[in-house]
């Protein structure tokens, strides 16, 4: 199946310079989109703009900032039709360690930034009646993961900020979807490892600490998740909305 409903459209993607935010942007490039690309200023170093891909800086948890940047995107490339929001940051420490200020750095990031990219997207296609939405969460957001409390709430309210907007939305006709990876080869996922052996503990599981392993035996890659993403963007996934997407390989055993 080939999918479609991305040729000559404007996309902004998030958290767009490494992981699944880098290979939603060359998917989406090869599918014929104009893509807004962005990130936070010092992840941009090594980014150059081509015709139809403009690079940005953005961080997400600055409101005006957001507004701003999509207010952009839409001067110069139209009217934006698709929107991607993988920016994110990880948490990984007990909650008797974790600090009020890394709770409040990780919730202005996953939070407040979900929170203002989905309010001016949405705010953004309204006009047009059209538009769909996909943002990259976690299977972390509706499991309990030991280490990862304020990482997993943070996604697990992000979750569902994405399926109150997809209700809200859907009379504009506008889709929201969510894309909830598990262990992903990812610098995040990779910076989480003690050794080399990394890989294969995580697909193992760990008892001691409650924690499945993948019944697929691999670990997600970012292309992965980013095809997943691309279907809930596409006229395929026309009548998809406020969907929740597990793409874990079945570690969170989810019916």
């Amino acid at each position: 199946m080939q999918l479609t409903g991305f040729k000559g459209r404007t996309a902004v993607v998030t958290g767009a310079a490494g992981g699944i935010g880098l290979a939603l942007v060359t998917l989406l490039r090869a599918a014929g989109s104009l893509v807004v690309a962005t990130d936070l200023t010092a992840a941009l170093a090594d980014k150059q703009d081509e015709d139809g891909l403009s690079w940005q800086a953005l961080d997400v948890s600055d409101a005006s900032a957001t507004e701003t940047l999509f207010a952009k995107a839409t001067r110069d490339f139209g009217p934006i039709g698709l929107v991607i929001h993988a920016a994110g940051t990880l948490s990984n420490m007990p909650i008797l360690q974790t600090t009020p200020q890394e709770w409040s750095r990780v919730s202005r990031i996953n939070n407040d930034g979900t929170f203002h990219v989905l309010r001016t997207a949405g705010q953004a296609m309204c006009p047009q009646r059209k538009g769909a939405i996909v943002v990259i969460g976690s299977n972390a957001g509706g499991i309990p993961r030991h280490r990862m409390a304020s990482y997993a709430a943070s996604k697990a309210a992000a979750a569902m900020l994405t399926r109150c907007a997809g209700l809200e939305l859907a009379e504009f006709g506008i889709r929201c979807n969510l894309v909830a990876p598990g262990s992903t080869l990812t610098p995040m996922q990779t910076g989480m490892w003690a050794d080399e052996r990394g890989a294969e503990k995580v697909i193992a599981g760990d008892l001691a600490t409650f924690r499945t392993g993948i019944p697929l035996g691999k670990l997600a890659t970012p292309v992965d998740i980013a095809q997943a993403a691309m279907f809930l963007l596409s006229d395929q996934a026309g009548h998809i909305t406020m969907a929740d997407l597990y793409v874990d390989g079945g570690a969170t055993l989810r019916a």
